[in-house]
């Protein structure tokens, strides 16, 4: 019997894609270390291996990967409400904060609609965006790297169902000031969602926003967090948004059925009962990444004031692809931005003391 496929009479190609994902730019992931000796810095995750406690609960929930994880995800759910001193109905999930987006992005958006943001930032917003059929509205950061919160503003019309706040920014790691992002809430129109969107929380300082705070106060306001960062579960996939009931009943009924599986959502409540361990990390790496910014600044590099878990350094391509090449040659991966810059996740002290190496006096850059 052959093998080749029926021949459909007058059919010369097969479906077509929509015009809108033809032409969606590529999601650029960090590139993966494939080597032992290679220092994978270009993506923002936690360096540390799981925590035992995490990785005992997640052992002990392999032997049930046959059955569907519990769709509505009602421990995480009920956990997560008492961590946030929220109410259940108050909180969605879904595969990474980039999920719980999307699914803010399809329960909110729609053809003709508008999302504000400032740019640059997290690479997936206009992606995903545009998959709703809306258009974004990116807004140039200020020339410290902070959000424009004015030109935000200004940017608002009739058109605008959404504007996020990414703080801490990935890339640049600036954050947005409390009494700033109060005014600006209180100045948004009632019916445009705020999307706080919190994913290196636990890397700020003790200066951070009290965002559920605003959340509490504003019916217009979601809070988006993750536990792909600090806590270390990036592979697992499993991000939360604490949203107004009918906001966040909406998020739930339009996520992907099952998206959360049984052992993100397990290794999830283990890693919310370990918060002094977790701390801890979060403190080790605040501490390292003072001492890099302060190394770097001392040698003449200009950096903005991280709160995150990496650092940015604003360049030209000409000066990025130098730093690029630089890197490459010492096995370290970092991530570039075309047009913008190049940011560097931090990792242990010895894999940061080889970023400082390679980086080392300003000048000596602009003499290549």
């Amino acid at each position: 019997m052959s093998s080749t496929a029926p021949r459909i009479s007058g059919q010369t190609a097969g479906p077509s894609l929509r015009a809108t994902v033809e032409g969606l730019p590529d999601y650029v992931a960090g590139r993966r270390a494939t080597d032992a000796k290679v220092a994978a810095l270009a993506s923002n995750e936690s360096h540390e291996v799981p925590l035992p406690s995490v990785e005992r609960v997640v052992r002990e929930s392999i032997s049930r990967i046959n059955r569907y994880p519990d769709m509505a995800a009602s421990a995480l759910r009920e956990r997560l409400a008492l961590f946030l001193k929220v109410s259940p109905e108050e909180v969605a999930v879904g595969p990474g904060s980039v999920g719980v987006l999307q699914q803010i992005m399809a329960a909110t958006c729609g053809p003709g609609d508008e999302v504000v943001f400032a740019w640059r930032s997290f690479e997936a917003y206009p992606i995903l965006v545009t998959l709703t059929g809306a258009t974004p509205v990116p807004v140039p950061l200020d020339q410290d790297e902070n959000h424009d919160l004015d030109g935000m503003l200004a940017a608002i019309n009739d058109r605008t169902r959404v504007v996020i706040i990414c703080t801490p920014n990935n890339p640049t790691g600036t954050t947005v000031g409390q009494s700033q992002l109060e005014r600006f809430v209180a100045a948004v129109p009632s019916h445009v969602l705020v999307v706080i969107d919190e994913a290196y929380v636990e890397y700020v300082g003790p200066h951070g926003i009290d965002s559920l705070g605003i959340f509490r106060t504003h019916a217009n306001v979601c809070v988006l967090r993750t536990f792909s960062k600090a806590y270390g579960l990036a592979g697992l996939r499993v991000g939360y948004a604490a949203a107004h009931k009918t906001l966040a009943q909406g998020l739930r009924r339009v996520a992907l059925p099952f998206g959360v599986s049984t052992l993100a959502q397990t290794a999830a409540i283990a890693s919310l009962n370990a918060t002094r361990e977790i701390q801890e990390r979060a403190a080790a790496v605040i501490e390292e990444r003072s001492r890099v910014i302060q190394h770097l600044r001392s040698v003449g590099w200009h950096l903005p004031d991280s709160q995150a878990n990496f650092i940015w350094l604003r360049a030209d391509e000409e000066l990025k692809k130098q730093l690029l090449d630089a890197f490459d040659r010492a096995d370290i991966l970092v991530r570039g931005y075309v047009e913008d810059g190049v940011r560097v996740t931090l990792a242990d002290a010895t894999t940061n003391d080889r970023v400082l190496e390679v980086l080392g006096d300003r000048a000596t850059f602009d003499k290549r």
